[in-house]
C-alpha cells in the first residue's frame, strides 16, 4: 500500500481516494468490507472495515497464517470465506473428491511463497484447508 497512511476514522470516501476503488465489497453486520486484492499473482489482500458511521474502523493485510486459522472447518461457507480472506487467485475441482477449490497465494510467516487451498463441499461448506509451496516460485528441474 503506497500513499500516506489511512488512520482509523478516515472517511469511506478518503479511504477511497487514498487506495482506488476495491476490488470487491462484502457486508458484515453493521460494517462494510472493501476489499482491495492484488490477485492473482500478488500475495496480499488489504480489507477496509468501515463501521456503520461510514469510517475506517480497521485495514488489515489478510492473507496471513493468523487470519487463516480463523476460518472454521465444517461450518465456513462461500460467504464466511470471502468476507474473511476476500477472493482467491485461483479456483478449481477436484472431481475424486467432489470439492471446490479456492486458492490463495500468500507469504507464511512473512517468508514462504505458499498457497493456502480451501476446499468447499458441494453445499459450499469448507471442509479442508491446506498449504504448500506456491508452484509459481517453485524451481523448475528437468531431467535429461
Amino acid at each position: 500500500m503506497m500513499g500516506p497512511p489511512l488512520l482509523p476514522g478516515d472517511s469511506i470516501d478518503t479511504v477511497k481516494l487514498k487506495l482506488g476503488e476495491p476490488t470487491a465489497t462484502y457486508s458484515a453486520g453493521p460494517e462494510q468490507l472493501l476489499e482491495y486484492a492484488t490477485g492473482p499473482m500478488g500475495q496480499s489482500t488489504w480489507m477496509a472495515h468501515i463501521g456503520a458511521d461510514g469510517r475506517l474502523v480497521l485495514l488489515e493485510q489478510v492473507l496471513t497464517g493468523e487470519k487463516f486459522a480463523t476460518i472454521q472447518v465444517g461450518t465456513a461457507t462461500h460467504e464466511d470465506v470471502l468476507r474473511t480472506i476476500g477472493r482467491p487467485a485461483e479456483k478449481s475441482y477436484l472431481p475424486l473428491r467432489d470439492f471446490e477449490v479456492w486458492s490463495y497465494r500468500y507469504k507464511e510467516a512473512g517468508v514462504w511463497n505458499s498457497m493456502m487451498h480451501v476446499h468447499f463441499d458441494r453445499a459450499g461448506v469448507v471442509r479442508m484447508m491446506q498449504n504448500g509451496p506456491d508452484p509459481m516460485y517453485e524451481e523448475r528441474r528437468f531431467f535429461r
